[in-house]
């Protein structure tokens, strides 16, 4: 039986802590910045301003007067037509340069604007963004085991019985990501932050001064009602699945473990085929349409496999931390062994879907796709390409061969690699959505990693010390203990 110690529970809550304070005081800095930014912006428009207002439309007026008095003094004198002369070259000089000055000043200084309110909301959507990249993240650790789990139901898969609890503990940890990212989009509905353009006010009306075109075109599937709806039916139909599943496998401890085992191979069932529609429609959602105007018919498939892989690189970690500690002693190099070539495999397989939807827009060069890309390409050069080699170079590297995969040092080494490519690949997903060029990585971005790795342990050390480690009465228990490969 696991317990859940002391220590451990203090550090889940202090890097909790640490992460919720770092964050609170990133935000509050990036306020203040935004603030700073805001008003130089202002002083320096008005500083334009007079300096624009002063190097033309005066110097002319003042040249229109004169020619005015030089010119009505030739008209009392007799000379009419030296004056209608005068009067004339005095309306063509009013017209070449101080009207042109003007027009070119309000244009300048209304493009200025809408730059510098563009950039105070990229500076604003900051905090919220670092905190929604974590919350994106901590859920695939969660949602992938989950669909895991399931599928050890559906496939009658009897090397993994022994596995099965910290799969269950794992799976429960998408409650509080969840939470979080309802949060965060129902705050874009309020116009909290400005993350999702498509939430921007009047961006369906036609007419309005925000109103786009293409986006109005999407409102069939992106209205607030709709989305509400399909978020409370993800959040709903996940964590009943996680409920469910945990519920019949302790019930299964002190009854009828063939009746259970049938039980959860129903629901494993629903929420298989649950969870093959909701994953791409969750990612179109919650990812996918920060960049509205973009879209990829891969980009579900593409996220499901980041999420999956990075799930596998976690239980790696809490396996071989229950190991460390003298637990799981039915669980030997075979089982470890095979959980390293799931994180293989899925790097691969994450790959070959980033390598195809990258390279098919680049090639194909349609506007409204590649400019995604671009995008990417130019202002997230680093972290793009690091983000790459994380994801494939370095764990394909370690795991390759056959005994890699059965050192606990190496393992750990590339799902430590995994984890922090695939929060980058997240990173890169949102980031230039909604901060544009104004990113970096801060107090701001550190403080949520701290706040779910915090959370992420506690609930899954916790659930883990509730039960047995071993699944009583499973009928394939006895396989999984004899496994052999």
């Amino acid at each position: 039986m696991f317990e859940f110690s002391t220590k451990a529970k203090q550090l889940a809550i202090g890097l909790t802590a640490v992460g919720a304070i770092l964050w609170v005081v990133g935000f509050a800095m990036n306020g203040s910045s935004s603030h700073e930014a805001d008003h130089g912006h202002d002083a320096h428009a008005t500083e334009m301003h007079a300096e624009h207002e002063n190097d033309y439309p005066g110097e002319a007026h003042a040249s229109m007067i004169e020619s005015s008095i030089a010119a009505d003094a030739h008209a009392e004198a007799g000379h009419d037509a030296h004056a209608e002369e005068a009067h004339d070259a005095h309306a063509e000089h009013e017209n070449d340069y101080p009207g042109e000055a003007h027009a070119s000043m309000i244009e300048s200084s209304i493009a200025a604007d809408a730059r510098a309110e563009h950039v105070h909301h990229q500076q604003q959507n900051r905090p919220w963004s670092a905190l929604y990249v974590a919350a994106i993240f901590f859920l695939g650790l969660g949602l992938g085991q989950l669909f895991f789990l399931a599928i050890q139901y559906i496939a009658q898969a009897g090397w993994s019985a022994g596995l099965l609890r910290v799969m269950e503990a794992q799976a429960f940890t998408i409650i509080i990501p969840l939470i979080v990212i309802a949060l965060i989009t129902f705050l874009g509905l309020g116009h909290v932050h400005h993350m999702f353009h498509w939430m921007v006010e009047g961006i369906n009306i036609e007419g309005h001064k925000n109103y786009d075109e293409i986006i109005a075109g999407k409102r069939g599937f992106l209205n607030p009602t709709f989305f509400i709806i399909r978020v409370l039916v993800y959040i709903g139909g996940w964590v009943w699945a996680a409920r469910m599943l945990r519920k019949n496998s302790l019930l299964s401890d002190t009854g009828d473990g063939v009746e259970m085992w049938k039980k959860n191979r129903k629901v494993g069932a629903i929420f298989t085929v649950f969870y093959a529609v909701t994953s791409s429609t969750s990612a179109w959602d919650l990812i996918m349409s920060i960049d509205t105007h973009w879209f990829s018919t891969l980009f579900g498939w593409y996220t499901f496999a980041g999420m999956f892989v990075s799930s596998f690189a976690a239980t790696i970690l809490v396996t071989l931390y229950l190991k460390s500690k003298g637990l799981l002693e039915w669980v030997n190099y075979n089982h470890i062994h095979d959980l390293g070539k799931f994180m293989f495999a899925f790097s691969v397989f994450w790959t070959y879907l980033w390598f195809s939807q990258f390279v098919l827009i680049w090639y194909a060069n349609i506007p409204e796709e590649v400019t995604y890309y671009m995008q990417r390409w130019d202002q997230y050069k680093v972290p793009f390409f690091t983000m790459l080699s994380l994801n494939f170079i370095f764990p394909v590297l370690a795991i390759l061969s056959r005994p890699a995969k059965r050192v606990p040092g190496t393992l750990v080494m590339a799902a430590v690699f995994v984890l922090v490519g695939h929060y980058m690949d997240h990173y890169v997903m949102i980031m230039p959505g909604t901060v544009g060029d104004q990113y970096g990585f801060g107090l701001v971005e550190l403080g949520p990693i701290l706040f779910f790795a915090g959370l992420f342990i506690y609930v899954m050390l916790s659930n883990l010390a509730k039960a047995p480690l071993l699944h009583k009465n499973h009928p394939m228990m006895v396989e999984s203990k004899h496994f052999q490969q």
